[in-house]
């Protein structure tokens, strides 16, 4: 009989604390819901305002155009799935909820982890990308968890 979370938390190489498989996962499986206080993009501004030389963090994510998930309030482990350039796992919104899906098979052990592709409107200078960065240590890095401008 499997955990009824297939996943534990604890001390990760990425960045702080990660998300680490506690059994087999298949390719598909839904593994959580991203969970965190509904606000407003403005909010989400006014809560956690850019601060010029020290990295990006926060337990954001954006749902829609006008909502925000913060997952420091009413948040689960999913806020602890880190960043990988090399993923894992995905987001899917679907129904104006986020679910994390495994986007392949996962082994016992192995640490959960999506693109977070984070959208900036600015230019992706060399300074912007310093307050976004990526410490996934994947082959194919960009840096940062930034995503690519199309």
């Amino acid at each position: 009989m499997s955990s009824p979370r297939p996943f534990v938390i604890r001390s990760s190489p990425i960045a702080g604390k990660g998300a680490f498989a506690n059994r087999r996962i298949r390719k598909g499986e839904r593994l959580v819901e991203y969970t965190g206080q509904r606000i407003s993009q403005e909010e989400a501004d006014s809560r956690y305002a850019e601060v010029p030389g020290v990295p990006h963090h926060t337990f954001l994510f954006t749902l829609d155009d006008d909502t925000v998930l913060d997952a420091t309030t009413g948040g689960n482990t999913s806020r602890y799935i880190n960043h990988s350039c090399d993923p894992n796992c995905e987001a899917v919104i679907e129904d104006g909820r986020i679910w994390i899906y495994a986007l392949k098979n996962i082994a016992e052990g192995t640490e959960l982890v999506y693109d977070y592709r984070f959208i900036l409107e600015e230019r992706h200078s060399p300074a912007a990308k310093r307050r976004y960065p990526c410490h996934c240590g994947s082959k194919n890095c960009r840096g940062t968890i930034l995503a690519r401008k199309r």
